[in-house]
């Protein structure tokens, strides 16, 4: 038994176009006129030869047993799915990860000031890194480096939970926080 080829099959190629007119590859069609009723199901013939008549495209909006079809322009449904998908991109809200860097022995107005700093970002819906860099003799004072984050994350806490607690890796420490929901 030969095996189907497909070369022939319309595909989307990719891209989220929808199928206009003879691109369509059902025999029937759910129809729906140009003002905005309900035809009926009928033969894709006769509604490319319906959407021709009115000199507008006849567009595949959804697939199924019969797909849903609608008299209209290709250009104009094709501008309204951009500016659809522009609208929603730009509700869409990315949280972004900053980060903050301590070093064990910080003085107390620039650890205050830091503080603030990731107050306002956790207020914004941004995620916070605390980094703390050990250089050097330091690295025998691991004990003070946890104690400010720690001391940080209690100063946070009212307006952010800790993702990942302090550990080490290699050199620095870091903790992650996210904002409360």
């Amino acid at each position: 038994m030969p095996i189907p080829s497909f070369q022939n099959a319309p595909s989307s190629g990719g891209r989220d176009e929808p199928r206009v007119n003879t691109q369509i590859t059902s025999a029937q069609v759910r129809l729906i006129l140009s003002t905005g009723e309900n035809f009926g199901i009928i033969p894709t013939r006769e509604a490319i030869r319906r959407a021709a008549d009115e000199g507008l495209d006849l567009i595949e909006i959804s697939s199924g047993e019969f797909p849903v079809c609608k008299i209209m322009d290709a250009g104009k449904y094709r501008y309204e799915l951009q500016k659809r998908t522009k609208e929603q991109k730009k509700k869409q809200k990315t949280i972004d990860i900053k980060e903050i860097k301590f070093t064990p022995n910080i003085g107390a107005n620039d650890y205050q000031v830091k503080v603030r700093h990731a107050r306002e970002f956790l207020e914004d819906g941004d995620k916070v890194r605390f980094t703390l860099r050990f250089r050097g003799r330091e690295m025998s004072y691991i004990d003070l480096g946890m104690a400010v984050l720690r001391r940080a994350q209690a100063d946070l806490d009212d307006i952010a939970k800790v993702e990942f607690a302090p550990k080490m890796e290699g050199r620095q420490m870091g903790m992650l926080v996210a904002p409360k929901a």
